[in-house]
């Protein structure tokens, strides 16, 4: 069987068992994507299976001259170069909704541990400082009942955290590229009307030049000094410094981050604010939402390589 499909990083077993039976599968190398192969072998790469946050760039294919497909594992693609996939005649797919229960539950987790301080209550336990029923154990908090909760992205994840938030009884808004006309939640024309209003902030955007830093710092101080900020989307899209600073300062109430600016570098300042709640880009971590992810990624090659329509195009694509 001749090699035509090549992996850009390393992927679960599941995977490549889904895959393995369509073509022959190489990879992954050290060193830059399709640097190691041969001239023959490059040539005859005709599906590149990659990460959204991976750079794939007009460099990687054109030393993968046979390339028809970049299947990304996740619902991101920012790293895609499209342009010049669409220069190429490259079809770009990812997995859209295949992680969007498991990344749901995971922003509503973040919140809940921010808010209830459950990170923080956790180490007073554990350290012995629990003496009887004191009053001062741990300081009071709000509830969520009754909390305007914000959210940012209204795309299958957005849509699952607003439905969520929605059954601890709190008041729910979006802001999202258009209005959802489907959807009883209101919807605010601006992130900052979003942030105006709200007093927790859920970010569940797709990640691209035009929203970099779009929940600066004016966004995060117009939520309080109760705000909350969860961010399951991507890093690039908190400005992390100005976080770090209102965090510290007091004008911003907690965070729960799943996502970082230079992953899988957290900055020590951030990680000395015990307010805050921090895991390892572990929101579609679950066995389900990755079973999905590999069917989904297993079935656009599928298609690809039988010469039929890929099933989930980015949308950039989607009319190809």
């Amino acid at each position: 069987m001749s090699i035509e499909i090549l992996l850009a990083a390393a992927f679960p077993a599941e995977l490549c068992a889904k895959i393995v039976p369509q073509a022959g599968v190489a990879g992954p190398f050290d060193g830059p994507v399709g640097a190691s192969l041969s001239e023959a072998e490059a040539r005859g790469i005709r599906v590149l299976v990659t990460m959204g946050t991976l750079k794939t760039s007009a460099e990687v294919m054109d030393r993968l001259p046979g390339l028809g497909l970049i299947c990304c594992y996740g619902t991101g693609y920012e790293g895609v170069d499209l342009d010049a996939a669409a220069e190429r005649h490259i079809m770009v797919t990812h997995s859209p909704a295949a992680n969007a229960p498991a990344v749901a539950d995971l922003a509503m987790a973040l919140l809940l541990a921010a808010n209830r301080r459950i990170v923080m209550a956790d180490k007073f336990v554990r350290d012995g400082l629990w003496s009887g029923n004191s009053a001062a154990r741990m300081p009071l908090v709000r509830g969520l009942t009754g909390r305007r909760i914000g959210v940012f992205g209204f795309g299958a994840i957005g849509r699952r955290i607003a439905n969520r938030a929605a059954a601890f009884e709190a008041e729910v808004a979006y802001h999202n590229r258009s209005a959802k006309p489907d959807v009883a939640y209101d919807f605010h024309e601006t992130l900052r009307s979003l942030a105006d209003w709200a007093d927790i902030l859920m970010i569940a955007a797709r990640a691209d030049a035009s929203n970099h830093h779009a929940v600066n710092r004016d966004v995060m101080k117009s939520l309080g000094p109760d705000g909350i900020v969860v961010n399951i989307a991507r890093g690039s899209i908190i400005d992390q410094e100005a976080m770090i600073a209102l965090l510290r300062s007091g004008e911003l109430g907690g965070a729960g981050l799943d996502v970082f600016e230079q992953e899988p570098l957290v900055p020590d300042t951030l990680k000395a604010i015990p307010h805050v709640v921090l895991t390892p880009h572990i929101g579609g971590g679950t066995w389900d939402a990755h079973d999905a992810m590999q069917s989904l990624v297993a079935a656009n090659i599928a298609a690809f390589l039988a010469g039929n329509p890929v099933k989930t195009p980015v949308p950039e694509m989607a009319s190809r």
